[in-house]
Protein backbone atom coordinates (compact mmCIF):
# COMPACT_ATOMS: atom_id res chain seq x y z
CA UNK A 1 0.00 0.00 0.00
CA UNK A 2 1.58 3.30 -1.13
CA UNK A 3 1.06 5.61 1.83
CA UNK A 4 2.11 8.73 -0.09
CA UNK A 5 -0.21 8.26 -3.09
CA UNK A 6 -3.26 10.57 -2.93
CA UNK A 7 -6.20 8.28 -2.28
CA UNK A 8 -8.28 9.96 0.40
CA UNK A 9 -10.97 12.53 -0.37
CA UNK A 10 -10.63 15.63 1.83
CA UNK A 11 -13.65 17.75 2.75
CA UNK A 12 -13.71 21.03 4.62
CA UNK A 13 -15.80 21.46 7.78
CA UNK A 14 -18.89 22.21 5.65
CA UNK A 15 -18.46 18.96 3.66
CA UNK A 16 -17.20 20.71 0.51
CA UNK A 17 -14.57 18.90 -1.57
CA UNK A 18 -11.08 20.32 -1.15
CA UNK A 19 -9.09 17.66 -2.97
CA UNK A 20 -7.11 14.51 -2.28
CA UNK A 21 -4.55 13.63 0.36
CA UNK A 22 -2.21 10.73 0.91
CA UNK A 23 -3.12 7.94 3.31
CA UNK A 24 -0.21 8.96 5.52
CA UNK A 25 -1.32 12.61 5.71
CA UNK A 26 -4.96 11.62 6.28
CA UNK A 27 -4.20 9.21 9.10
CA UNK A 28 -1.97 11.80 10.77
CA UNK A 29 -4.72 14.44 10.51
CA UNK A 30 -7.26 12.07 12.07
CA UNK A 31 -4.91 10.92 14.83
CA UNK A 32 -3.89 14.51 15.70
CA UNK A 33 -7.54 15.62 15.91
CA UNK A 34 -7.36 17.97 12.92
CA UNK A 35 -9.83 15.88 10.96
CA UNK A 36 -12.47 13.22 11.47
CA UNK A 37 -12.93 10.07 9.45
CA UNK A 38 -16.19 10.24 7.51
CA UNK A 39 -15.76 6.94 5.69
CA UNK A 40 -13.38 4.01 6.09
CA UNK A 41 -11.72 2.28 3.15
CA UNK A 42 -11.90 -1.16 4.73
CA UNK A 43 -8.10 -1.39 4.89
CA UNK A 44 -5.87 -1.04 7.93
CA UNK A 45 -2.39 0.08 8.85
CA UNK A 46 -0.78 -2.29 11.33
CA UNK A 47 1.64 -1.30 14.08
CA UNK A 48 3.11 -3.71 16.64
CA UNK A 49 0.37 -2.81 19.12
CA UNK A 50 -2.64 -1.59 17.16
CA UNK A 51 -4.59 -1.62 13.94
CA UNK A 52 -5.44 1.79 12.42
CA UNK A 53 -8.32 2.05 9.92
CA UNK A 54 -7.41 3.74 6.64
CA UNK A 55 -9.86 6.50 5.75
CA UNK A 56 -11.53 6.88 2.38
CA UNK A 57 -13.07 10.30 3.19
CA UNK A 58 -11.98 12.74 5.90
CA UNK A 59 -13.49 16.04 7.02
CA UNK A 60 -11.30 18.80 8.41
CA UNK A 61 -12.49 20.15 11.73
CA UNK A 62 -11.68 23.72 10.77
CA UNK A 63 -13.24 25.53 7.87
CA UNK A 64 -10.86 25.95 4.95
CA UNK A 65 -12.12 28.36 2.36
CA UNK A 66 -12.11 27.02 -1.12
CA UNK A 67 -10.96 29.65 -3.58
CA UNK A 68 -12.80 30.22 -6.78
CA UNK A 69 -12.86 26.82 -8.38
CA UNK A 70 -10.78 28.00 -11.29
CA UNK A 71 -8.47 25.29 -12.45
CA UNK A 72 -5.09 26.65 -13.60
CA UNK A 73 -4.69 26.61 -17.37
CA UNK A 74 -1.42 24.85 -18.05
CA UNK A 75 -0.08 22.01 -20.22
CA UNK A 76 -0.53 19.36 -17.54
CA UNK A 77 -4.15 20.30 -16.90
CA UNK A 78 -5.01 20.42 -20.63
CA UNK A 79 -3.59 16.90 -20.98
CA UNK A 80 -5.49 15.77 -17.88
CA UNK A 81 -8.76 17.25 -19.16
CA UNK A 82 -8.26 15.46 -22.50
CA UNK A 83 -7.28 12.25 -20.69
CA UNK A 84 -3.88 12.16 -22.42
CA UNK A 85 -5.60 11.57 -25.76
CA UNK A 86 -4.88 13.38 -29.04
CA UNK A 87 -8.06 15.28 -29.82
CA UNK A 88 -7.56 14.80 -33.56
CA UNK A 89 -6.67 11.10 -34.02
CA UNK A 90 -7.40 9.56 -30.60
CA UNK A 91 -3.86 8.32 -29.97
CA UNK A 92 -3.12 8.05 -26.25
CA UNK A 93 0.14 8.56 -24.42
CA UNK A 94 2.28 10.89 -22.42
CA UNK A 95 4.25 12.21 -25.42
CA UNK A 96 1.61 14.77 -26.42
CA UNK A 97 1.78 18.46 -27.21
CA UNK A 98 -0.77 21.20 -26.67
CA UNK A 99 -2.26 22.67 -29.84
CA UNK A 100 -4.02 25.98 -30.37
CA UNK A 101 -7.21 25.13 -32.31
CA UNK A 102 -7.19 28.64 -33.76
CA UNK A 103 -3.45 29.34 -34.20
CA UNK A 104 -1.88 32.16 -32.19
CA UNK A 105 -0.86 33.82 -35.48
CA UNK A 106 -4.59 34.06 -36.33
CA UNK A 107 -5.54 35.60 -33.01
CA UNK A 108 -6.13 32.35 -31.17
CA UNK A 109 -6.10 32.87 -27.44
CA UNK A 110 -4.61 30.80 -24.63
CA UNK A 111 -7.97 29.63 -23.25
CA UNK A 112 -9.52 26.30 -22.28
CA UNK A 113 -11.77 26.56 -25.35
CA UNK A 114 -8.80 26.95 -27.74
CA UNK A 115 -6.26 24.45 -26.40
CA UNK A 116 -6.29 20.69 -26.95
CA UNK A 117 -3.96 17.74 -26.48
CA UNK A 118 -2.42 16.65 -29.79
CA UNK A 119 0.13 14.06 -30.82
CA UNK A 120 3.19 15.43 -32.56
CA UNK A 121 2.18 14.13 -36.01
CA UNK A 122 -1.29 15.70 -35.84
CA UNK A 123 0.14 18.96 -34.54
CA UNK A 124 2.63 19.04 -37.44
CA UNK A 125 -0.06 18.08 -39.96
CA UNK A 126 -2.37 20.85 -38.74
CA UNK A 127 0.45 23.39 -38.65
CA UNK A 128 -0.58 27.04 -38.71
CA UNK A 129 -4.12 26.31 -39.90
CA UNK A 130 -7.50 25.76 -38.32
CA UNK A 131 -8.71 22.14 -38.14
CA UNK A 132 -11.17 22.80 -40.98
CA UNK A 133 -8.43 24.18 -43.24
CA UNK A 134 -6.25 21.14 -42.46
CA UNK A 135 -9.13 18.71 -43.10
CA UNK A 136 -9.09 17.54 -39.49
CA UNK A 137 -11.87 17.17 -36.93
CA UNK A 138 -11.76 17.46 -33.17
CA UNK A 139 -13.03 14.44 -31.24
CA UNK A 140 -14.90 16.81 -28.93
CA UNK A 141 -15.06 20.57 -28.54
CA UNK A 142 -12.64 21.85 -25.89
CA UNK A 143 -14.24 23.33 -22.76
CA UNK A 144 -13.11 24.51 -19.37
CA UNK A 145 -13.25 21.56 -16.96
CA UNK A 146 -16.04 21.60 -14.39
CA UNK A 147 -14.91 18.62 -12.34
CA UNK A 148 -11.71 18.52 -10.35
CA UNK A 149 -9.02 17.24 -12.70
CA UNK A 150 -7.85 14.59 -10.26
CA UNK A 151 -11.02 12.72 -11.26
CA UNK A 152 -9.87 12.55 -14.87
CA UNK A 153 -6.84 10.52 -13.83
CA UNK A 154 -8.75 8.04 -11.70
CA UNK A 155 -9.86 4.77 -13.26
CA UNK A 156 -12.55 4.25 -10.67
CA UNK A 157 -14.00 6.73 -8.18
CA UNK A 158 -14.89 5.10 -4.85
CA UNK A 159 -18.63 4.81 -4.29
CA UNK A 160 -18.49 6.56 -0.91
CA UNK A 161 -17.11 9.70 -2.60
CA UNK A 162 -20.13 10.08 -4.90
CA UNK A 163 -22.44 12.16 -2.64
CA UNK A 164 -19.70 14.74 -2.00
CA UNK A 165 -18.59 14.95 -5.63
CA UNK A 166 -22.18 15.33 -6.88
CA UNK A 167 -22.70 18.29 -4.57
CA UNK A 168 -19.35 19.72 -5.70
CA UNK A 169 -20.24 19.49 -9.41
CA UNK A 170 -23.63 21.23 -9.14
Amino acid sequence: MDLDAPKVLVLNAAYEVLGLASIKRSVLLVLSGGAEMVSESGRYLHTPSTRIPVPSVIRLKRMVRRGASRIPLNRRNVLRRDRYTCQYCGRQGSDLTVDHVVPKSRGGQRTWENLVAACRSCNLKKGDRTPEEAGMRLLKPPRAPKAPLFLAEMREVPEDWQPYLEAFLR
